[in-house]
């Protein structure tokens, strides 16, 4: 089994295709699928040496397996790091990096917008284990200052955020958090490589949920940790003991994924552009989220930051949840479900799905209100989204 590597010099649309992949005795043309636990040995000084890292080589598929890799190398070189270490889903990538960068008595801080999953991570388990949070607002630089503590060592933050699309400037940020002496971990889900790249703004570590538009079909589970070998490596070891494994035949599917990657995201963008338009003008919407939006705060650092203002559109109707519902039930073709980053475009009621299980409370202080739906638009016709849409407005 050998990696190719020739790729570097690609430009990123080349490196989605062409770049980390791992090669069998066969040579075949496609990525393998490699399912199986475990590997066998030549001899048991092989074992022992392969074992305690000493040698190259594939031994239990929990932390070694070439599809697995093939899909690490890959998403690096998309991201323009080191190295990446998959997971089994986003969620688990996020735990992961918590769990292996942080312990008891250490503090947080984070974006107050977030996905609902992330915020009873860091409220429910790391709170239970003596981590504490504090949220701040992603576009506000004084705010990261402020909450500082000397147990400081980790910033957080997810941009655009879920599901009103808020933006942080990644570079401002990563320098508030360096100079406190804590790290930044970026949530990229929203973005992809495709539109933006963390790292190269001054992020220490990216987090992916792969399942979103890396796959871009809503076919399975996945996440990554991406960033430098030295931390990266820290994240692979306790993957390694705790297990939140990437499956082979995931990362096989997910590498499929990547190699459409930016030639989805390019009418993503394009539709999502246009139905934010178009959503400004229904006279039942009082306001649409968008970064592609002049109205949207943070337009300019939308332009600055990112190519293009993504996929995911949210907007409030009159008439809160009542309005809002009717919406979501009128639609024949846009799927109800809570996913984002697939083909088929889908519709949600955040305050009622993906953000239910959080404290009124918070979904109040996070924007999120009664009214609020997101739509992930997908690759349908625009005029079909539109005409969907419009059977509830």
């Amino acid at each position: 089994m050998s990696s190719d590597d020739s790729c570097l010099p690609f430009q990123p649309e080349t490196l989605a295709i062409r770049g980390g992949r791992e090669t069998s005795e066969y040579r075949e043309h496609s990525q393998s699928l490699h399912l199986t636990s475990s590997f066998t040995f030549e001899s048991a000084a092989q074992a022992a040496a392969m074992f305690l890292g000493e040698i190259d080589g594939y031994t239990y598929s929990r932390f070694t397996n070439p599809t697995v890799s093939a899909f690490q190398q890959r998403l690096a070189l998309m991201e323009g790091a080191e190295r990446a270490i998959a997971t089994a889903s986003g969620m688990a990538a996020i735990q992961a990096t918590m769990l292996t960068l942080l312990k008891a008595g250490d503090h947080i801080v984070s974006s107050q917008s977030l996905f609902g999953s992330t915020i009873n991570l860091f409220n429910g388990i790391l709170g239970k284990f003596g981590v504490e949070v504090s949220y701040v607002d992603a576009a506000n630089l004084d705010d990261w200052r402020a909450a500082v503590k000397p147990n400081t060592k980790l910033f957080f933050l997810e941009t655009p955020s879920n599901p009103l699309t808020d933006l942080a400037d990644i570079a401002a940020v990563a320098d508030i958090a360096h100079t406190a002496g804590a790290l930044l971990v970026v949530d990229n889900c929203f973005c992809s490589p495709a539109l933006q790249q963390p790292l190269k703004l001054g992020a220490d570590l990216v987090v992916h949920s792969a399942t979103k538009y890396l796959d871009g079909h809503g076919r399975v589970m996945g996440g990554a940790v991406v960033g430098s070998d030295k931390l990266v490596e820290q994240v692979y070891l306790h993957v390694r003991t705790a297990g939140p494994t990437l499956a082979p035949f995931n990362a096989w599917v997910l590498l499929s994924g990547l190699e459409t990657l930016h030639l989805r995201m390019e009418k993503h963008v394009a539709s999502a552009q246009a139905l934010a338009e178009w959503l400004e003008q229904q006279p039942n919407v009082s306001r649409v989220f968008f970064p592609g939006l002049p109205s949207h705060p943070q337009y300019a650092l939308a332009q600055r930051q990112q190519k293009g203002g993504g996929a995911v559109v949210s907007f409030e109707v009159a008439g809160g949840r009542e309005a809002a519902w009717r919406v979501v039930d009128a639609v024949q073709m846009i799927s109800r479900t809570a996913n984002v980053g697939d083909v088929k475009s889908t519709i949600t009621h955040p305050a009622s799905t993906t953000h239910a299980r959080i404290t009124p409370e918070a979904r109040a202080k996070a924007g999120i209100s009664e009214g609020l739906l997101r739509v992930a638009v997908g690759l349908e016709h625009l005029d079909d989204i539109k005409a969907d849409l419009l059977r509830g407005l």
